[in-house]
């Protein structure tokens, strides 16, 4: 598989915190991109801002909970560039409570926004990227895959999910697209917004008073993707170094 230096990124969830920090790291790199979220007016202004910068990047509305929405956005970035070879499956909320609450509609949202929005992201670039020949998934999961919380059994059910997904994608797909996981700890962004749960809300105050930026994160994927063919890193964490969580 021949990867170009500059790549064509496809982003969910870059309207805010990870995905628009990482819009701007890989557009400083070089990489052309196209930006999808619900609040389109921050993808343009985000866009605008990358392109007034000397950048390429374009934004469309996305709903990742949409399949045909998620099909129509990796071929719109196709169509505008030629070609897919990075989709960074970024979009996500964390709505956190206890399970004793059964906040049902938060866990369905949750589990359409965190895992079948991947899941749709990977059936709509799959196809993409085998016909040209490779490409790179990276999904963006969190600490929370790796180990469940009071108020986050949910929440963390979703990322341990998209954690196996993506190996069986790697393991599906060795030689021919690339699979990244990459799972941030506590970072700054607009996560936390979601909850409604007034203790869990403040619970996750104190939690989050370390934080790291979205930017440490958005370093991490450009990491990954600027990585020659022949090397597929699999897994990153990334954790704020002071705090043990």
């Amino acid at each position: 598989m021949s990867t170009p230096t500059t790549k064509v990124i496809a982003v969910t969830g870059a309207s805010s915190g990870i995905g628009e920090a990482t819009a701007r790291r890989l557009a400083a790199d070089g990489h052309s991109l196209l930006l999808g979220a619900r609040r389109t007016e921050r993808l343009e202004a985000l866009a605008a801002e990358i392109t007034a910068l000397g950048g390429t990047a374009a934004g469309r509305r996305l709903d990742v909970t949409e399949a045909a929405d998620v099909r129509d956005f990796v071929r719109a970035a196709r169509d505008l560039y030629g070609r897919v070879d990075v989709l960074v499956n970024n979009a996500g909320i964390m709505p956190l409570s206890p399970l004793e609450e059964a906040r049902t509609r938060e866990w369905d949202r949750m589990i359409d926004v965190n895992l079948r929005g991947v899941l749709h992201g990977i059936a709509a670039a799959l196809p993409v990227m085998r016909a040209q020949g490779g490409g790179h998934i990276v999904n963006v999961a969190s600490v929370g895959a790796y180990e469940v919380t009071p108020t986050a059994a949910v929440y963390c059910a979703t990322k341990f999910a998209v954690r196996a997904i993506s190996e069986g994608l790697r393991k599906e797909s060795a030689g021919d697209v690339r699979v990244t996981v990459v799972s941030p700890g506590v970072t700054a962004s607009e996560l936390a917004d979601h909850i409604t749960d007034a203790a869990a809300r403040e619970a996750m105050r104190s939690y989050r008073k370390v934080a790291i930026p979205a930017g440490a994160i958005a370093d991490a994927i450009a990491y990954a993707v600027s990585q020659p063919p022949e090397v597929d890193v699999n897994e990153i964490v990334v954790r704020p170094s002071a705090s043990a969580q």
